[in-house]
């Protein structure tokens, strides 16, 4: 048993069973301050006060490993629901024509953006991709991140996609954070395909990416695959691979709407949503989450995160790390801009970033929350920071320990 004890804030209590949180629960949050907490088996066994600690059978001694926290505040990692982090190269070129005026969507009619990291891909070694992405991945547990999904998508051809999710599970295998891995093989049309052999050749891969993914993704947004598109790729997937759709950054796109229809476990992105999407999502197990750091990066309209929990929603916040839209991972920063951008409390961002997150890549039974027998994937602080500090001092150094 190891004891991490003179904790000065605990951090993001939850009940057992409690997987979500929405509406004015989103707002809320269990904290303990000067705490003690114990591990075992790599799993949160107990919690309390300090003033309890005295004559409990976790106190610190010669049979037990012990961690003085010095004040500083433990929380649960960050879980980001919503990456591309595998791929090759860079698209710094794109950055500029950014700089220069040109929309997310000239650049992809110009033949780049997601087609440009798709040729890119497909020229590089599996075992350069895997070297690529890999240091990504581990920049991003550096920084908090303790689980993370990653999607195919820039393999556009049945060989890159296969290599994509290859590499997604050999990342899975060979870091501590758990990785969740999503087929997006409808992401953009692959060069050499119509639209439509393009939607039966990513009906005819579900079957082998079935073999490797735990999700399947669609791109259902204005210039990319329509709602009847979506539906007829998820029904090919039905009972395969659980949906998570890309939905509303370009257009209300109706995506919302057929991923419910789906049961989709997400529905990401909604920097354009209306009180339609809001209604359809009410009483469904589907998450919406919302990727600030695209909107940042590209100019867009923050997501309504505060209007949808207003409605009763929950809301996540994910990074959308790509090399084209969102060249980020820090979680603490996604935290920082659903407070400064999406006008969320820090309580509510917080919560949007760890057990929202996990909900919305189906981990939160194990990660999201200081709760008993849920996985010690921790963040230790330096002494002096809480929520609102977090977020507020977005920049300055946080982290003393990462245990996981």
């Amino acid at each position: 048993m190891k004891i991490i004890y003179n904790i000065g804030l605990l951090a993001g209590i939850q009940p057992e069973g409690v997987l979500r949180v929405e509406g004015a629960a989103q707002g809320q949050t269990g904290m303990l301050r000067d705490a003690w907490l114990a591990i075992e088996n790599g799993r949160i066994a107990d919690f309390g006060k300090m003033a309890d600690l005295v004559g409990h059978d976790v106190i610190p001694g010669p049979d037990r490993e012990s961690l003085d926290a010095e004040g500083g505040m433990v929380m649960p990692g960050f879980c980001d629901s919503h990456t591309h982090v595998v791929y090759a190269g860079s698209r710094d070129g794109e950055f500029l024509d950014k700089i220069n005026g040109l929309s997310y969507e000239e650049i992809a009619a110009r033949g780049g953006g997601i087609l440009n990291s798709s040729d890119l891909l497909n020229q590089t070694s599996e075992e350069e991709l895997y070297r690529q992405s890999l240091v990504r991945v581990q920049e991003m547990m550096a920084k908090g991140t303790v689980a993370l999904e990653i999607k195919s998508g820039y393999g556009l051809c049945p060989e890159g996609e296969m290599k994509m999710l290859r590499v997604i599970r050999r990342i899975g295998e060979n870091v501590p954070a758990t990785v969740k891995s999503t087929f997006l093989g409808a992401h953009a049309v692959g060069r050499g395909y119509s639209h439509k052999a393009y939607v039966q050749a990513v009906i005819d891969m579900i079957p082998q990416a079935a073999e490797y993914a735990d999700f399947i993704d669609v791109f259902c947004d204005e210039g990319f695959f329509t709602v009847e598109d979506t539906d007829r790729i998820l029904s090919a997937a039905q009972h395969l691979l659980t949906p998570k759709i890309h939905a509303n950054e370009l257009a209300v796109s109706g995506g919302v709407q057929v991923g419910v229809k789906h049961q989709a476990l997400s529905v990401d992105h909604l920097e354009r949503t209306t009180e339609a999407e809001m209604e359809a999502l009410r009483g469904t197990w589907t998450m919406p989450t919302m990727l600030p750091g695209s909107s940042f990066f590209l100019g867009l309209p923050y997501g309504r995160a505060k209007d949808f929990i207003k409605a009763g929603l929950g809301v996540a916040l994910a990074s959308d790390y790509n090399p084209g839209s969102s060249p980020s991972g820090d979680m603490r920063f996604v935290m920082a801009q659903g407070c400064i951008k999406m006008r969320l409390t820090p309580v509510e961002a917080f919560n949007a970033v760890t057990l929202n997150s996990a909900y919305a890549m189906g981990v939160s039974a194990h990660y999201g929350s200081i709760t008993r027998g849920k996985k010690a994937a921790l963040i230790l602080t330096h002494p002096g920071w809480d929520l609102t500090r977090l977020a507020y001092q977005y920049q300055t150094p946080f982290i003393r320990q990462i245990l996981l």
